[in-house]
């Protein structure tokens, strides 16, 4: 699958607003009958454009009050110093993203934590041990504006 139509365009934009809809539902936003609607997801799944599902949970709720963006500078930057460094990233469950990003730094990491002490905790004991790290720059978030995570979908975007 490597093109796609509009009915694969208009299935992921429904699934990304709510993927707990039902193949039926689905199907009949869409314009399918559920049979084909149910195989074009299933196609869509195993080409990768469908990831996973997951339910989006409100971090504060659940007792992460502190989102802060970490920017990580790095002694050196070559692929073989910096491969310790994500792989250690990637087990850290604070981190809940990582980007290589450009300008200063080589990382842009989102961290969360349930407040000032326990993120100050995690920062001196885990993130500046981490290896190859040379410096980390951190803001705080005081607010958010906009969060939905979906994406502009459709031909031509």
């Amino acid at each position: 699958m490597e093109t796609l139509d509009k009915f694969d365009w208009q299935i992921l934009r429904e699934l990304q607003a709510d993927a707990r809809l039902t193949n039926t539902e689905l199907a009949s936003r869409v314009g399918l009958s559920p049979a084909p609607c149910w195989r074009r997801v299933r196609a869509l799944e195993t080409a990768g454009f469908i990831r996973g599902y997951r339910a989006e949970i409100d971090r504060q709720k659940v007792g992460l009050g502190v989102l802060a963006f970490v920017r990580i500078d790095a002694e050196r930057t070559t692929a073989e110093a910096t491969a310790p460094l994500e792989a250690a990233i990637q087990q850290i469950p604070e981190i809940i993203s990582c980007h290589y990003i450009s300008g200063a730094g080589i990382f842009e990491l989102q961290v969360v934590s349930r407040d000032l002490e326990t993120f100050s905790k995690l920062m001196r004991e885990t993130l500046l041990a981490l290896p190859n790290v040379k410096d980390l720059h951190t803001s705080f978030s005081l607010g958010e504006v906009k969060h939905r995570g979906e994406l502009p979908l459709g031909p031509g975007v």
